[in-house]
């Protein structure tokens, strides 16, 4: 069955940056396109990055634009959200979601806590 894994959250300082990590499973992963959404506490979900399945096409929400980057392995079935300049607001659970057949498939989230 579809499956996707996050990894790589953390509590990092302001201004660091943290890479996440998603391992898909279950379906021809170099097929699809690939989200990252967020959700931080008390406020619904956020759609902060997308990429085509050859990793030639991405998208940001505004809040992050210039700061984070999302990219593909196809060969490792993987894709990532590489967060730079990180600030509080950033602060969230992060999930990975495989958009298969028409069905949204989500990772049971990774959290990402920006504090000094």
């Amino acid at each position: 069955q579809v499956q996707v894994v996050e990894s790589g959250g953390g509590l990092v300082q302001p201004g660091r940056s943290l890479r996440l990590s998603c391992a898909a499973s279950g379906f021809t992963f170099s097929v699809y396109a690939m989200l990252w959404y967020r959700q931080a506490p008390g406020k619904g979900r956020e759609l902060v990055a997308t990429i085509t399945s050859a990793g030639g096409s991405t998208n940001y929400a505004d809040s992050v634009k210039g700061r984070f980057t999302i990219s593909r392995d196809n060969a490792k079935n993987t894709v990532y959200l590489q967060m730079n300049s990180l600030k509080p607001e950033d602060t969230a659970v992060y999930f990975c979601v495989a958009p298969v057949g028409g069905v949204l498939y989500w990772g049971q989230g990774t959290q990402v806590t920006v504090s000094s």
